[in-house]
This record gives structure tokens, C-alpha cells and sequence, in this order.
């Protein structure tokens, strides 16, 4: 594993949190599309510039690339080698994403571009309630045509918060084994 893309069925489903902690136990640079998507004052980057800064991540020879963002998923795709899918229940992704909110009121999170404070808007909200079916099943294709690109690829899906406290401690002994 060394360009490792991460996806989720929705918002709220721990794509950030797991990129992070991942790049950590791998020793791998995160980059988060949010950062990438969005500019101060949550203005979209223009589509063309945002491509092409995707363009130049996907060219280094170790990445964590976490986010969703279909209109570049097919450069992304080109040059991973595993993909990571995870799906938790709908009900959990809107807990994660309204304690979100709550907790970060007024702040820049981490993974989202300079100058785009938390908010919470209806549209939003309606957008993972309405989308949630649809993207569940469109993921499990991609992850299921993933490795039929290339038979090396790695498709990994985490459906449980088990699962993927599991896969993330795996891999963290899996790099001590190595070390010592």
C-alpha cells in the first residue's frame, strides 16, 4: 500500500479521521480534497484548477488521498493502489456530522480549505439523507470494478466502526512486525 485513496458512503462516515490516523501508522503524507475543493469563504475552486492540483498529488510515488469528489475520481483511480470504502449506517454518519457541527461552530477543521468555518445548512443534511442509497451502491461497484483494473489492486470495505478500528490497529502492528 502506498497510494491509498479513501472514500465513504456519506459525510459523517470518518473519511478524515480514519486518512489521518492511517497516514500515521504508515508514515504516508494525507491530503484531504476538502482542502483542495474549497476556498475561503466556501467559494468553490474553479473546476480546471481543482483537476489539476489533483493532477499533481496523484504523481508522487506515496499518497493518502481522502474524499469523494466524482469529478476526479477517475485520476485518483489511475494511480492507487488500494481502495478504501467506508460505510457506516445513515443514522450514524448524521450523529457524526451534527456533533460536528456543534463542536467545531465557528472553526476551521484541519481537513477543510483556510477560511471555511463550520457550518450546518438543510441542503446539506438533505443531501446525505437522499443520496445515501444510491452512493451506497454506486461505492460497491466502484469498489468491486477497482480490482478488476488491475488484479494487484487492493478494494478494502470497512462497513463497521469495528472493522475499521481493526483495520487501522492491523496496520499498525503490521509495521512493527516490519521494524523490528
Amino acid at each position: 500500500m502506498g497510494r491509498i485513496m479513501v472514500v465513504g458512503v456519506s459525510a459523517g462516515v470518518g473519511k478524515s479521521t480514519f486518512a489521518r490516523a492511517l497516514g500515521e501508522e504508515l508514515g504516508l503524507p494525507v491530503y484531504h480534497l476538502d482542502r483542495y475543493h474549497w476556498k475561503p469563504g466556501w467559494v468553490e475552486a474553479d473546476k480546471d484548477e481543482f483537476r489539476e492540483a489533483l493532477e499533481e498529488l496523484v504523481k508522487e510515488d506515496a499518497w493518502i488521498i481522502e474524499g469523494n469528489y466524482s469529478s476526479t475520481i477517475d485520476l485518483r483511480l489511475s494511480r492507487a493502489d488500494t481502495l478504501i470504502y467506508l460505510e457506516l449506517p445513515l443514522r450514524v454518519c448524521l450523529y457524526r456530522v451534527l456533533k460536528r457541527w456543534l463542536t467545531n461552530i465557528g472553526r476551521t477543521r484541519h481537513d477543510m480549505g483556510e477560511g471555511c468555518p463550520e457550518r450546518m445548512e438543510w441542503k446539506f443534511l438533505k443531501f446525505i439523507i437522499t443520496t445515501y442509497g444510491r452512493r451506497k451502491t454506486e461505492m460497491r461497484q466502484r469498489l468491486a470494478a477497482f480490482r478488476e483494473m488491475d488484479p494487484r489492486n487492493r478494494p478494502v470495505l470497512l462497513a463497521s466502526k469495528e472493522q475499521i478500528n481493526g483495520f487501522l490497529s492491523g496496520q499498525g502492528e503490521n509495521r512493527r512486525k516490519k521494524v523490528q
